[in-house]
């Protein structure tokens, strides 16, 4: 099984995705699916902007998911993220596994989500709601945290 990567900047269809996925194989017993939104901010934001160095972006996601995959027996691992103008309640980000097992498929799910919260080549910039562009989003310490537990 060989993950899958994309970096696009059109959106992407969660059903669609599941599958194509699924398709063909009959050994798969779980889907999970994450499905990250941009937020408002409370109204304070209009949009994100996502930018990513094409290549790098890809390789290194396709890295950690080959870890993800060697972790876990997995039958399918998707991960999609966009970049461009992001607006709330557009969709960012698009991770599903795979696998025979439920277990499998929500732990390899998290681990690759987790990654690409904290440690994705990407670089999110603030559009602001009264017009102005704001900083470059920082990770956050809550994240950090997070994504620790897989080493």
């Amino acid at each position: 099984m060989t993950p899958v990567v994309r970096i696009q900047r059109e959106d992407f269809d969660l059903g669609a995705e599941v599958a194509a996925l699924a398709r063909g194989n009959a050994n798969i017993g779980a889907v999970v699916s994450f499905t990250g939104l941009c937020r408002d901010e409370s109204g304070r934001l209009a949009a994100l902007e996502l930018e990513h160095y094409p290549g790098m972006a890809e390789a290194e996601i396709a890295r950690v998911a080959a870890e993800a995959a060697a972790r876990w027996p997995l039958s399918g691992l998707l991960a999609i993220h966009r970049f461009g103008l992001i607006r709330p309640g557009e969709q960012i980000v698009l991770v599903i596994a795979a696998s025979s097992h439920r277990r499998e498929a929500f732990a390899a799910a998290d681990f690759l989500m987790d990654y690409l919260k904290t440690r994705a080549p990407f670089w999110k910039r603030e559009h602001l709601a009264d017009g102005s562009i704001g900083g470059w989003v920082e990770a956050k310490a809550d994240d950090d945290r997070a994504v620790e537990r897989w080493s």
